[in-house]
């Protein structure tokens, strides 16, 4: 495929921020002022766990300024969104496991909407900080527990 095509990591992108965001079953209230969306951490600890992999900064990018420009995501203050066309998209697309998810939405992609082009850089930074965050969470020591079962 070229490039102006969808690319395996949009999809994987997508189907991350699909997750991280609990598939569009959690709604903010209307009465809390944290925004809905997820952080680009939250992206990242999904892509690792659909691909022992954690997705870099040029891939993000990319796959951000695609998806955007599609209509499927948007970005806003460091939070990331899938709109109502990416929530129509992934309720529609074909069922399968977890382990295939990434490959069916990249085959959905490819048979019903163009990559678009959003503009929106991911700064160097911004991406090393989320992925020490996400680190930080991963490593993070577990509370001791005395033989007695309380905390130590």
């Amino acid at each position: 495929m070229g490039e102006e095509g969808w690319r395996w990591a949009d999809a994987w992108i997508f189907v991350s921020l699909v997750i991280a965001g609990g598939a569009g079953r959690h709604r903010r209230s209307a009465t809390t002022r944290r925004p809905e969306g997820v952080r680009l951490a939250d992206v990242l600890s999904t892509a690792d766990h659909l691909n022992h992999a954690i997705p870099g900064r040029h891939e993000v990018e990319a796959a951000v300024r695609r998806l955007a420009g599609a209509g499927l995501i948007n970005v806003a203050d460091g939070w990331f969104r899938v709109t109502p066309a990416g929530e129509q998209l992934w309720r529609t697309r074909p069922r399968g496991g977890l382990a295939t998810t990434v490959e069916t939405v990249h085959g959905v992609l490819t048979r019903r909407t163009a990559p678009g082009s959003a503009d929106w850089a991911l700064d160097e930074e911004e991406h090393a900080a989320a992925v020490q965050e996400f680190s930080a969470r991963t490593s993070a020591p577990r509370p001791r527990r005395s033989p007695e079962g309380g905390p130590h």
